[in-house]
């Protein structure tokens, strides 16, 4: 057999591409189209790949006040996911450069101790964590899940910033203490802005970790009108559960920021997760 050309090649590998691409996105079109539809279409056989009637009511019914309204979950989501967001990443930053700069004793065993948290489930943690936050009477507020998460991206974040500190060259920091820096002007004026890329990658993913939690929202918060987006369409379900397209519509308002988030930072990501994977 004939070897295929490098233009082949590439027709084979876009088409391939283009085919995996397809498959992954299909539930999300499904999604969209099926928030689009009327209960009649939704139940038509077979299916229709294409609403017939375009109704964005599914939308406009959740905008109303309610037990399950769609912009008071979204509020207490947003409170809840930046609030953790900058806690993981404040105290992430510092200790990250602490592990990839200085030697101490216990430090490999400290490493790993930060690998095993992330094997961990949040169920494993979830009682302890209950007690804590009942016993200092933050039960029912929105204080507790943002500890709960930031328990999640704070280790995530310190593995992905030390090794994208360890990538940065030792000396550029010694010419900066030649110009008049200490440790933590140098960390300050010269570390973290080249570490700009890899502090985007952890603040990202601890936004979506929080974003996405589900478990801590349920258990810390009984109240319904300060439950998260992802509590709410729990609950949502349970009692609309034969409206598809309600739920639907939720659920397109529940990932929507994650969409965005990986379409305007996409750059960034990939900038910090190469960068910083060079040394471990």
């Amino acid at each position: 057999m004939k070897k295929l050309s490098s233009k082949q090649k590439s027709i084979l590998t876009a088409a391939a591409a283009f085919l995996i691409c397809m498959v992954f996105l299909y539930p999300l079109y499904w999604l969209i189209v099926t928030s689009l539809k009327t209960e009649v279409d939704i139940f038509k056989s077979p299916p229709s790949l294409f609403p017939e009637t375009v109704s964005f009511n599914a939308y406009l019914s959740q905008l109303k006040s309610g037990e399950y309204n769609m912009l008071n979950a979204f509020y207490n989501s947003a409170i809840i996911s930046v609030s953790a967001m900058v806690l993981s990443t404040v105290l992430s930053i510092p200790a990250a450069y602490g592990l990839a700069r200085f030697r101490f004793k216990g430090k490999k065993l400290f490493i790993l101790s930060f690998l095993v948290t992330q094997m961990l489930p949040s169920t494993l943690v979830l009682t302890p964590l209950f007690i804590m936050f009942n016993n200092l009477q933050i039960i029912n507020t929105y204080v507790a899940p943002i500890l709960a998460d930031s328990t999640i991206g704070i280790p995530f974040a310190i593995l992905i910033l030390r090794t994208y500190f360890l990538s940065i060259p030792k000396e550029l920091e010694e010419a900066a203490k030649m110009d008049g820096c200490n440790h933590f002007t140098a960390f300050i004026r010269i570390m973290i802005p080249i570490a700009y890329p890899g502090v985007v990658v952890a603040a990202v993913f601890s936004l979506l970790y929080a974003w996405g939690d589900l478990i801590y929202g349920l258990t810390f918060i009984n109240k319904s009108s300060m439950r998260p987006i992802t509590a709410g369409i729990y609950n949502f379900m349970q009692q609309y559960g034969t409206s598809w397209n309600s739920v639907m519509a939720y659920g397109m308002i529940t990932i929507s920021p994650v969409v965005l988030i990986f379409i305007f930072m996409q750059k960034y990501i990939v900038s910090g997760l190469t960068n910083g994977a060079i040394k471990a």
